[in-house]
């Protein structure tokens, strides 16, 4: 085996990449089927901003602050100027960025198209959570940042000063697809105070993976690292093995890069593996019992060819155990084959009959 390959175990761990569908594709824009235009669609505003965070800032391998956001205004937005709307966020997956997400499903069309079958309006935003790394797992890390805190503080802080947005947890809505399912998870879990609708497509890495035996090129490849920016000559895998590192294993007394690795020595380093069992959904869910039940409505859909398909009923089946009430749908399709479909005909109607549209809504 070579240094570009890793383990078996390895792989299952670091699913988000291969079952996000980018390994061979890498920036192309994966396969998806598109929605037919609907007839009567009205155009959204789609604002290109940057947002400064805080939470990001001061991190040890010197990853940007400033992100790229994607926020689309719907039609009325610009007409009615008393008008406030509720807000739906969009988490994209490993190895893209918002401009990828957009196309994947297909935005603005399939935004307007929900909006001309029936959902009500509502503004759509997209962040930047990709990382040197090419993916954060939106979770808090002093190594490459707080991104978890990006999300449901800055960036929801940001738009709500910014726009004219109704600045409620009831109007707020929370949705991603593989890892940004995994982190629409983790992050609806522990801020159920800051959104009341919640939706995980295909999320990725809801179980804890056992790593597997030592390989030695591969923990010699990423021995030799002596900056972040130096992991961009390995393979898409062993970055994925270093995004994983770096979110769940940071350590501030490691550089040059400041996380720890599962193998050192030659030897599995079974803290580390601990550290990323912690981190899986599927492990740390019954924690959070309380505040999952604080949602409006929980959704989770799947492929019923998608390798995800198995964990991502386990936690179905884990909220049904707990009386949290939620849906879950399997429907015909790959990872990535239906994901504009499920945005426009699945994911903002459920918003548009979950979140609260009017200015009174309740806490």
């Amino acid at each position: 085996m070579n240094h570009y390959t890793l383990n078996k175990g390895i792989r299952q761990l670091a699913c988000f990449c291969l079952l996000a569908g980018h390994l061979t594709i890498a920036n192309a824009q994966v396969d998806t089927i598109v929605p037919p235009v609907v007839a009567g669609t009205k155009p959204v505003t789609l604002e290109r901003i940057k947002i400064t965070s805080p939470s990001i800032a001061g991190n040890l391998s010197g990853e940007s602050a400033e992100r790229n956001v994607l926020v689309f205004l719907p039609p009325s937005y610009q007409a009615n100027k008393q008008k406030r709307y509720p807000v739906v966020y969009a988490l994209h997956g490993y190895f893209i960025e918002p401009e990828q997400w957009s196309k994947e499903i297909h935005v603005p069309q399939t935004i307007e198209g929900a909006f001309a079958l029936g959902s009500k309006e509502m503004i759509v935003v997209l962040p930047d959570s990709k990382n040197m790394y090419n993916g954060s797992m939106y979770s808090n890390s002093i190594t490459t940042g707080h991104f978890e805190n990006f999300i449901a503080e800055d960036v929801v802080q940001y738009i709500d000063s910014h726009y004219r947005t109704l600045a409620n947890r009831m109007s707020r809505g929370l949705v991603g697809h593989s890892m940004g399912g995994y982190g629409a998870s983790r992050i609806g879990m522990k801020h159920a105070d800051v959104f009341s609708g919640l939706y995980l497509m295909s999320p990725c890495c809801m179980s804890a993976r056992d790593p597997g035996p030592v390989n030695p090129e591969n923990e010699a490849a990423l021995a030799a690292l002596t900056t972040p920016q130096d992991s961009e000559k390995l393979h898409f895998m062993l970055r994925a093995q270093l995004a994983v590192a770096a979110a769940w294993s940071p350590n501030p007394k490691n550089p040059p890069l400041y996380l720890d690795l599962p193998y050192k020595n030659g030897e599995l380093q079974q803290d580390v593996v601990a550290k990323w069992a912690a981190n899986a959904p599927l492990s740390f869910v019954d924690q959070y019992i309380e505040e999952l039940k604080r949602y409006s409505a929980i959704s989770l859909d799947v492929g019923d060819q998608d390798g995800l398909r198995v964990d991502t009923q386990k936690l179905h089946e884990k909220l049904d155990a707990y009386g949290v009430a939620n849906n879950f749908e399997e429907y015909s399709g790959t990872h990535t084959s239906a994901v504009a479909d499920r945005f426009q005909n699945h994911v903002l109607p459920f918003f548009s009959n979950t979140l609260c549209f009017a200015a009174t809504c309740a806490k």
